[in-house]
């Protein structure tokens, strides 16, 4: 990104160093990322990224969070006190859709690999306790979502709609090289009935054989956040507000992100609006075929890990 205007440029450069989160520079204590509300400024949504070594385990304090445990790469035991869970886990994001499982607020949960394995822990504060539950990989939704160089696939796993939350929404989304994603830039950072609701969002980047992609976020009002991102495996962006997209991969390098949003609406809902300048491509959507690299998987898992406790 560039600017004539000196205090502009430097007020987009400590943009660029909130709200993009370069690997390794979210790093905690045990977590690889570690994204709260107070770090994040704002209210409710989170991300963890917890690297387990062979034999390791995890104690997870949820707090006033309810949060879900998602394999990126390996499986994983999760003991709660309303179950134990073995997630079989998966060989990498990029080998097939992975099993979850769901923590509620006010309770501890340990998290064991016996192979190791990196897993993310996405979080949002909440006022319902509901029950621990598992998420069974075939039952995840695969959507394979716009047509031509738009296409992408989303992996359902935690969307409004398909699974249960108090607030959390959260997706996984795959673009094969070359393509846009996040496309038509859009936002949900009002309330609007019917038309858009308030939601906080984390984007988590990994590229396929390394590599890098970009991603956009411009304003939707005075001061709102402006990023131009050039993303690799582990970056971190942070949307509090503003058009989203696109999220753009490399030729030959597929990208990935998670999606984790929070709100503080009554109704659980995705409910987003495209830029007005934009928004055509969605009608074009209808001619064009979808890419026939996608799907490039099934929700049905790849051969994975065994789990051990």
């Amino acid at each position: 990104m560039t600017t004539d205007h000196p205090d502009q440029g430097q007020h987009q450069g400590q943009d660029r160093h909130r709200f993009h989160l370069p690997s390794g520079s979210a790093a905690r204590g045990a977590y690889a990322v570690d994204i709260d509300p107070g770090r994040a400024g704002w209210d409710r949504s989170s991300l963890r990224v917890l690297e387990l070594e062979a034999g390791g385990v995890h104690t997870l304090v949820t707090g006033d969070s309810e949060w879900i445990v998602l394999p990126l790469a390996g499986g994983c035991t999760v003991r709660t006190p309303g179950g134990t869970f073995e997630l079989r886990g998966r060989e990498s994001v990029f080998s097939g859709v992975s099993d979850f499982a769901y923590v509620p607020r006010d309770a501890h949960a340990e998290i064991s690999s016996g192979a190791g394995g990196r897993f993310a822990l996405a979080g949002a504060k909440c006022e319902r306790r509901l029950p621990a539950r598992y998420g069974p990989a075939p039952e995840v939704p695969v959507e394979l979502r716009g047509s031509g160089t738009c296409s992408r696939q989303v992996n359902n796993f935690a969307a409004a709609d398909t699974f249960d939350c108090d607030r959390l929404i959260a997706v996984e989304v795959l673009t094969p090289g070359g393509n846009w994603s996040s496309y038509p830039p859009h936002k949900h950072d009002e309330h609007v009935p019917g038309e858009e609701c308030e939601l906080e969002e984390i984007y988590y980047f990994e590229v396929r054989d390394g590599g890098l992609g970009y991603h956009r976020v411009s304003p939707s009002h005075d001061g709102g956040t402006d990023v131009l991102a050039e993303v690799r495996g582990g970056d971190v962006v942070l949307i509090p507000d503003g058009w989203h997209g696109p999220s753009i991969a490399p030729p030959g390098r597929t990208l990935y992100y998670l999606n984790v949003m929070a709100g503080p609406g009554e109704e659980r809902a995705w409910l987003i609006r495209d830029h007005p300048d934009h928004r055509w491509i969605r009608d074009t959507w209808p001619d064009e075929p979808i890419d026939a690299r996608l799907p490039l998987y099934t929700a049905h898992p790849s051969p994975g890990p065994e789990v051990t406790s």
